[in-house]
């Protein structure tokens, strides 16, 4: 028996139940590759999907699948032009469906991220008619205020470094609430959705992303 992945359903299972609280559906996969057919199948034929920047998304390879699939696809890396790419993200806010991970989740069901450029958690409060969160159970905390510590100290760093920039994060390894490089410019709680289930989150029993 693998302890872990016993423990994974367990904890899944409370957050699952605290999410439908919060009018937020929950669900949870083993395996990545069981994540990537849930996401597709959440998604309708004919649609319009994007996402915000992710790690997890890179690791779990669905964009990859969605580009093969009946879809229209919004991929701000597609833009030539800083302006281009300006737009593409505008244009991913009136998606049918966003898909992100989460920087933490509570046990309580609460999602937790910050954000540089505020674009994914905009996404998140409002706009597209659907949001897909994929997380880890590695990102998995007790509540809000450790929510924001693990943020801080286990994402922020590698994201800087990601990002090559000279900052407290990737110099120190600690949080120095910069500003002129700061990629923490927007911190956002969901404690619920005002629409019931357009949020989706899908719990993986693996560590992915930062």
């Amino acid at each position: 028996m693998n302890l872990v992945k016993e423990a994974y359903k367990i904890q899944a299972n409370t957050i699952i139940k605290n999410l439908e609280k919060r009018f937020m559906e929950g669900y949870y996969c083993d395996t990545k590759e069981e994540a990537v057919e849930k996401i597709l199948s959440l998604i309708e034929d004919g649609s319009s999907v994007s996402w915000g920047g992710s790690k997890t998304l890179d690791e779990i390879g669905i964009k990859e699948q969605l580009s093969s699939k009946n879809l229209t696809v919004i991929d701000r890396d597609t833009g030539k032009t800083p302006e281009e790419r300006t737009k593409l993200m505008k244009d991913a806010l009136t998606c049918n469906y966003f898909l992100t991970s989460t920087n933490a989740i509570t046990m309580d069901g609460e999602l937790v991220n910050i954000d540089g450029n505020g674009n994914r958690v905009a996404a998140i409060c409002f706009g597209p008619d659907n949001v897909i969160v994929v997380t880890g159970m590695n990102k998995v905390t007790a509540n809000i205020d450790s929510a924001i510590d693990r943020v801080r100290i286990n994402a922020c760093t590698p994201n800087c470094i990601r990002f090559n920039l000279q900052n407290p994060c990737s110099v120190t390894g600690k949080c120095g609430d910069c500003l002129n490089t700061s990629i923490c410019g927007q911190v956002l709680v969901t404690r619920l959705s005002k629409v019931k289930n357009r949020i989706k989150v899908i719990l993986v029993g693996e560590n992915l992303g930062f």
